[in-house]
């Protein structure tokens, strides 16, 4: 095959686009790499060997034979991110949210552990290439409502069909964990908290479930088979997360309590909006938190305004894995905000290279696909973003080229083919 050598000067991704690029051995050489891990090379040398990283290295004072590889491409002064992971989310699982016939992200009933988000995901969802963009190049793929929603899985936003992007099928269960209180709005008092009079009702029905489930699978010979019993087997032999969605802390210390009696193995609370009341008791069990969107406000009139802003710092100073998520209103066409949310945690506390682990290292360790995904090292699958800017900064976010699995992706969607066409049109330059 012959050789290719590409940007002795730099690399202009807008002559040479990604469909030249079809080589197994591909050289970036110059870039300012971000490891995900909190340090960065200031002059890297990253290798792509097929769908893995090779080489990780400063090219200072090395000496490179560029006939080795395939490709060199010359990237000084990008940027070199490990692809972002939307944690928690239904991208891919619905195409327009108002069509209730297009909605694939939750099911009727309470208790549904068997059903599986994977076999919904939709790879020709129109939202998702408007998310690449933005280099989030994995996504969650999490079901809705219900007491037990049912089970996520971790998808590559690329490939034919749900076969070709899954990533890690069935990661976790999860769980609406019952709350004490609910928000309630009525026009003479505003938003106040209203006691839930089944909450005992709630916790006793989920905690008998869990106890037939747990010894469904303990014994070794069933006359018949429970589908909802069977699925929540990974969640006690630990081979899945067990994921409770809640925010107050005394909800979030009574989930302790349930998870300690029934002995799960992997617990992780999502939302965890005030998880920072209770940061010692989470360290002390080991329990990773999915922080929620933090451009929020506080739920109480005498909080500190910007409290959730700070939220990654308070749980970053006292030692809690964590990661940010976007649930909520329009959570899959936010999705391509999740850099800039963790950006925005930059002016409350954290560090850039803490920001990005918290869309990379930190959701993959949470996911535990740390060993596939989440930073740029040496063995991982070779999934990264070059971007011309820091990808946390709206302003300078332009994601110039991306890979997934050492393939790359094709950065244009609707929005972009619009914004070229009529500027076409007008002549703007």
């Amino acid at each position: 095959m012959k050789k290719h050598i590409i940007g002795i000067l730099l690399f202009n991704f807008s002559i040479i686009g990604v469909a030249q690029i079809k080589y197994n051995h591909i050289a970036f050489i110059n870039g300012i790499a971000h490891i995900g891990n909190g340090s960065i090379i200031e002059s890297s040398l990253i290798v792509i060997n097929k769908d893995l990283i090779e080489t990780v290295t400063s090219t200072k004072g090395l000496k490179l034979n560029y006939k080795s590889f395939d490709t060199v491409i010359d990237i000084q002064g990008k940027h070199v991110y490990p692809g972002l992971i939307n944690t928690n989310n239904i991208l891919g699982l619905h195409d327009a949210e108002a069509i209730r016939a297009t909605r694939d992200y939750s099911e009727i009933g309470n208790i549904n552990p068997h059903i599986r988000s994977l076999i919904a995901y939709n790879t020709d969802n129109l939202i998702v290439p408007t998310v690449k963009t933005n280099g989030i190049l994995y996504t969650q793929a999490t079901p809705r409502e219900g007491l037990i929603s049912g089970s996520s899985s971790i998808m590559a936003l690329e490939g034919w069909n749900w076969e070709d992007a899954v990533l890690k099928a069935d990661d976790g269960i999860h769980l609406n964990y019952p709350k004490m209180n609910y928000k309630k709005w009525s026009e003479e008092d505003g938003l106040t908290n209203s006691s839930n009079k089944k909450y005992t009702e709630e916790l006793n029905y989920l905690s008998r479930f869990f106890e037939d489930a747990k010894f469904y699978c303990n014994e070794t010979l069933h006359t018949e088979k429970n589908i909802r019993f069977e699925a929540m087997r990974n969640v006690f032999n630990g081979q899945s997360n067990l994921y409770i969605h809640l925010d107050k802390a005394k909800d979030i210390l009574s989930a302790i309590n349930f998870i300690n009696q029934h002995k799960i193995k992997y617990p992780v609370i999502v939302g965890g909006k005030e998880s920072y009341k209770i940061s010692k008791e989470l360290k002390k069990n080991s329990i990773p938190v999915m922080l929620n969107r933090i451009n929020d406000l506080p739920d109480y009139a005498d909080e500190d305004v910007d409290i959730v802003y700070r939220l990654p710092y308070l749980l970053q100073k006292d030692s809690v894995l964590f990661c940010l998520q976007l649930e909520g209103d329009m959570e899959a066409m936010q999705s391509r905000n999740l850099p800039f949310n963790a950006g925005a945690a930059v002016a409350y506390g954290l560090s850039k290279e803490d920001a990005l682990a918290s869309i990379s290292l930190n959701a993959a360790k949470i996911l535990r696909i740390e060993s596939l995904i989440g930073s740029l090292e040496v063995g991982k699958k070779a999934s990264l973003v070059i971007s011309s800017g820091d990808i946390l900064d709206i302003k300078t976010n332009q994601v110039e080229m991306a890979f997934i699995s050492g393939k790359p992706v094709d950065l244009k969607n609707k929005q972009t083919e619009l914004y070229i066409k009529y500027k076409t049109k007008y002549g703007i330059k």
